[in-house]
């Protein structure tokens, strides 16, 4: 497959770029570009396109990574709803790596921070909008009619004068040799027949009747099986081994040192992990072996004794705290959480001298062919990245750590190799959520209004583990985010210490509002109890600034379908949280009660969203569903710990998800929007915490400022 890069003039790019089969192609780029071509042929490697073969089916090429999040059904729409084809004719694919595919928002090509659809919204709609114009062009060409007295519908264009019609499939060919508009006009919402419309899911099928392939499912000829046994603690290293034992392993063919630690190499993954049972290893544990929790969470509050570096400052925040008439103040943590995929980390890579091929469920596609060519020796062209569904990604999945075992291992042995991580692997050695640390204070003058807030934080930055070097003056705003808080204080002051440690540090789902989102918004409950007044009236009367429009408007909707001024069930209370996270606004109220013994059972949470223009009802709710999920988890129950410098959990019997008995019921409302759309992928993970806290908190009178919620928090 050919590269396309901005220099490629467009006939040099049709002559060597497509080739062989019959139909349009369409392709275009996501970063801002409006260039497209158009040809006969198969495949050419642009950002996206669309093809259109002569049996009239289309295929959509999809360059984000798809782990459950439903692009691979919800950018397809984007295309279709312009092209005006058949839906029942559209099918998907995924594409490979190449310059051309770069996100704008990450500057590579990648999926994260909920914003596929926004970063796609107007490039793909333009594809779709310019393949029917050629193909209405090429029909009218056919019938020496001018385009304007045709039109396109359901994947045929209409000459409605002479009652003519052609399917899409048999002016494929045709339209190939039109030129692309230089400018086509998109629909107006009130004209979208797909967009907005709840449909299902393309890969639905695939995945229920077990056709879908996933990174562990990948087969090669000749494939071998690994698995990589890693110092246990954070920047140890192999001192020596001795690989005897585990070379006398039936099935074991060697065992390599890597980078990364020592790669036992099989005719099957069972018999790699015998053999790695059976090694005998010295390990040079380094200088990190006497670290642990307390003394990280010491480290925070160290740091947290002097000033940091400024995120959010307005008015006089400390003046306004000492003259305020009631001062409130409050210290919250939250640990280091893994990502706990359910498809563990895993690559297949096939190293040869002239190149690789990497068959990886990926969230990253640049950085891990980047990463195969350097340990190759080849360019980045010279690698070709297969990307298969992904069990699950939640940003552990950006990473290239395990593209790292299978490329080393491969080239170490001359032969494809699929690196397989077990559970223990994947939960001890994550890059994970940042532990964090911060200190609120605030002052309410004699009628509850708040005069001053200061919000200062601690903790590591995922940004300089993901992109070194990147954070300047010590400031990581992904760090602060969710602390400013939206509503109408003008003495405000949000900072930050970065505190640098060996632990690595990754994105994780919905980021630094993740826990920033749960600091805040229950230190807002504390201001509105000090106050003496009602939770939700206390964020909408301090949320009528311009800025909080949106805000206000998911909290009142939330407030109205939780029926919040209703009186609960004896023994249930309810908490309600709004955070605004990658330019979506969720609000949730949880319905919770807890046994005798403390512990908490959450029944019902509400959600309303306002995330702009719906693109698939149906694919929201499953997201908000699936958000609410994985929030629950980290509030009532995993966290990473840290003894003697390496991961005290290692598989679900330590690091405890939310189980099905325990699920709530979970009602979502959307926004009714046609401002430009947003993402849905993490936002609704940040209210959760605090709306279960927040419960609580009516429930016991007992404010518990660190997650995970234990019963013994509540003795």
């Amino acid at each position: 497959m050919s590269v396309v890069t901005s220099g490629f003039d467009r006939r040099r790019f049709l002559k060597t770029s497509l080739a062989g089969a019959t139909g349009l192609i369409v392709g275009f780029y996501l970063p801002g570009r409006r260039e497209l071509f158009a040809s006969e042929g198969a495949t050419a490697a642009v950002n996206a396109f669309i093809h259109i073969s002569p049996d009239d089916r289309i295929t959509i090429l999809v360059n984000k990574s798809e782990m459950g999040q439903g692009v691979a059904t919800s950018l397809p729409m984007l295309a279709a709803e312009e092209l005006e084809c058949d839906w029942q004719k559209v099918n998907f694919e995924f594409a490979p790596a190449a310059l051309v595919y770069f996100d704008p928002f990450f500057h590579m090509q990648g999926t994260g921070g909920s914003t596929s659809i926004r970063s796609s919204w107007t490039t793909v709609r333009n594809a779709g909008a310019s393949a029917r114009e050629m193909l209405i062009a090429a029909a009218a060409q056919k019938w020496s009619v001018d385009p304007s007295e045709c039109h396109a519908e359901d994947g045929v264009v209409v000459h409605p004068g002479s009652k003519r019609r052609a399917t899409y499939g048999s002016l494929a060919e045709a339209a190939s040799k039109q030129q692309p508009p230089a400018n086509v006009k998109l629909k107006d919402a009130s004209q979208f027949k797909l967009i907005g419309k709840p449909i299902k899911r393309l890969d639905t099928p695939e995945k229920v009747n077990g056709k879908a392939t996933f990174g562990i499912d990948s087969r090669r000829p000749g494939m071998l099986h690994a698995v990589v046994l890693r110092c246990p603690v954070f920047g140890g290293k192999v001192g020596s081994f001795d690989a005897t034992k585990a070379k006398a392993v039936p099935g074991v063919k060697h065992v390599v040192q890597i980078s990364t630690g020592i790669a036992v190499v099989a005719d099957n993954t069972w018999n790699a992990m015998q053999g790695r049972r059976a090694l005998e290893v010295n390990w040079d544990e380094g200088p990190n072996a006497n670290i642990s929790t307390d003394s990280i969470f010491q480290t925070f509050a160290n740091a947290l004794e002097k000033p940091g570096v400024v995120a959010t400052k307005r008015g006089d925040a400390a003046g306004n705290y000492d003259s305020a008439a009631q001062k409130i103040d409050a210290e919250y943590r939250a640990p280091y959480e893994a990502h706990a995929t359910m498809e563990p980390m895993n690559c297949t890579a096939d190293v040869r001298p002239d190149g690789a091929d990497l068959w990886v469920p990926t969230q990253f596609q640049t950085p891990a062919q980047a990463t195969a060519a350097k340990i190759a020796g080849v360019k980045p062209e010279q690698v070709n990245v297969h990307t298969t569904f992904l069990g699950g990604g939640f940003g552990r999945r950006g990473w290239s750590d395990y593209v790292i075992d299978a490329c080393e291992t491969s080239k170490a042995v001359g032969a494809p190799v699929q690196v397989t991580w077990s559970r223990e692997d994947d939960m001890q050695h994550d890059y994970y959520r940042p532990a964090s640390l911060v200190r609120f204070s605030a002052g309410l003058d004699a009628n509850g209004k708040i005069v001053s807030y200061t919000a200062r934080a601690a903790c590591d930055s995922i940004s300089n583990w993901f992109f070194p070097g990147s954070v300047k003056n010590g400031m990581d705003s992904s760090s602060v985010d969710g602390l400013a808080v939206p509503y109408d204080i003008s003495n405000m002051l949000v900072d930050y210490q970065l505190v640098s440690g060996p632990i690595p540090q990754g994105f994780w789902r919905s980021v630094g509002c993740s826990q920033n989102g749960f600091f805040a918004e229950c230190f807002i409950d504390e201001l509105a109890a000090a106050a003496k007044k009602d939770p939700y009236e206390f964020r909408r009367d301090n949320l009528t600034n311009d800025k909080a429009k949106r805000d206000l408007g998911v909290l009142n909707l939330v407030a109205e379908k939780a029926e919040w001024s209703k009186p609960l069930p004896k023994g249930h209370y309810k908490g309600i949280a709004v955070v605004e996270a990658f330019n979506t606004y969720v609000a949730e109220v949880a319905e919770i009660s807890l046994d005798k013994d403390n512990n908490v059972k959450v029944h019902r949470v509400v959600v309303a969203v306002d995330l702009g223009q719906p693109v698939n009802p149906e694919i929201i709710k499953q997201q908000v569903t699936g958000g609410v999920v994985y929030g629950l988890s980290q509030t009532l129950k995993g966290e990473i710990t840290i003894d003697k410098g390496r991961v005290v959990q290692g598989n679900f019997d330590t690091f405890e998800v939310l189980r099905m008995n325990e699920m709530p019921k979970v009602e979502v409302h959307i926004v009714p929007s046609t401002e430009t759309p947003t993402g849905m992928g993490e936002p609704s993970v940040p209210p959760i915490a605090p709306a279960v806290f927040n419960a609580v908190f009516a429930a016991t009178g007992k404010r518990v400022r660190k997650m995970p919620l234990r019963p013994e928090d509540l003795a």
